[in-house]
């Protein structure tokens, strides 16, 4: 999947889908992505003078975009979830500090399990682990 792929399926397609699976290509474009823009934010809040403290402060350009981000970044943490055969209310493990975050990055990192009860795996490997032979092409 590629960086374009992974933006557009999170922000148009399933901005609020909280179901399905998520592979990790899709997951961590969409981080880089989220990250991108909120250092660009935060360079425009800089710029325009919005910021009030010198570290740390968050101005209203960055503060909008995080709460517009805020959804589809749970929703794509659940899908990535429930690729790894886990439930999305694991997410609540990052509200502990340090060990929550270090728990929750151990399961993002992992690879797809085969289908389970949140649909069939992203990456079309079936419960063996072998990808399925291709189908003929037409000559």
């Amino acid at each position: 999947m590629s960086f374009q792929d992974a933006v557009r399926i999170c922000l148009q397609r399933k901005y609020a889908d909280f179901k399905g699976r998520a592979r990790r290509s899709e997951y961590w474009f969409f981080i880089l992505f989220s990250a991108i823009v909120g250092i660009v934010a935060g360079i425009l809040d800089a710029i325009f003078g919005f910021r009030t403290g010198p570290y740390g402060s968050t101005g209203p350009i960055q503060g909008i975009l995080q709460l517009a981000l805020l959804v589809p970044t749970l929703a794509v943490g659940a899908r990535r979830l429930h690729d790894t055969g886990r439930s999305g209310w694991w997410l609540l493990i990052g509200l502990i500090p340090i060990v929550g975050w270090i728990i929750l990055l151990v399961f993002f990192v992992q690879d797809s399990h085969p289908a389970n009860q949140h649909g069939p795996n992203p990456k079309g490997i079936g419960a063996a682990g072998q990808t399925p032979p291709p189908s003929p092409q037409p000559y």
